[in-house]
């Protein structure tokens, strides 16, 4: 892929992101807690398994 392409890319994913902050703030505010959340289970998930490992 382009350097070009990739930054047009970069750009568009920034507008929609942007544009879904202004236009629904709450559901974007419940997307990023969903998000983290889920980003916070895996991590919980990998600690277990270490703990498993060393029990």
């Amino acid at each position: 892929m382009s350097a070009r392409m990739r930054l047009v890319l970069i750009l568009v994913v920034v507008a929609i992101v942007l544009y879904f902050v202004i236009a629904q703030p709450d559901n974007a505010a419940a997307t990023v807690r969903t998000i983290l959340a889920a980003i916070g289970d895996g991590i919980n998930q990998i600690i277990r398994f270490f703990r498993g490992l060393t029990a």
